[in-house]
């Protein structure tokens, strides 16, 4: 593809960008939703400010994970049992994607119309994200701890001509 020289991980970089990044966007999500929730309970509104700033960043943050997981998927080795789990985590990145930039829209204009609270409807949305994101999880850990995308052993396998 590309003419791109490959590594033993069947990527033209050293490690898989996408993991690292993906990482940053969970851990921003999830810790905006933990300050909005505290905020919400305590009155705290600094709570507020670092909550909607995290879902800002990782707002952004989110398409260049899904980016590089496109990429990456599309330079590993797939074979018939991956297919599935892969495409529902595709199809979830993407949704996730615009699912985070709708709820950082909304929670702007909650910023701009009263920074002091947020409305128990946000924090509705907020956790069904957050439980959509552990499936999210769910699928990525799957998809490296069981069928082994991008693992040097199973591409090797993979070079070698053995599927599972």
């Amino acid at each position: 593809m590309l003419g791109l020289s490959l590594n033993s991980q069947n990527l033209p970089y050293p490690d898989p960008i996408h993991p690292i990044l993906v990482h940053f966007v969970i851990a921003m999500v999830l810790f905006s939703y933990i300050c909005d929730a505290i905020g919400y309970f305590t009155h705290n509104v600094r709570l507020f400010e670092v909550s909607f700033w995290n879902m800002f960043v990782a707002s952004g943050a989110i398409f260049l994970a899904v980016i590089f997981g496109q990429f990456e998927a599309g330079l590993a080795n797939n074979y018939a049992s991956v297919e599935p789990t892969l495409n529902f985590h595709t199809v979830m990145g993407w949704s996730l994607a615009a699912l985070v930039v709708a709820i950082t829209a909304w929670r702007f204009v909650i910023r701009n119309r009263n920074s002091r609270k947020v409305p128990p409807a946000y924090l509705g949305a907020a956790t069904f994200l957050i439980c959509l994101v552990f499936l999210q999880v769910y699928l990525g850990s799957k998809l490296f701890w069981v069928y082994g995308l991008h693992v040097e052993p199973v591409v090797e396998a993979m070079k070698q001509g053995v599927s599972q």
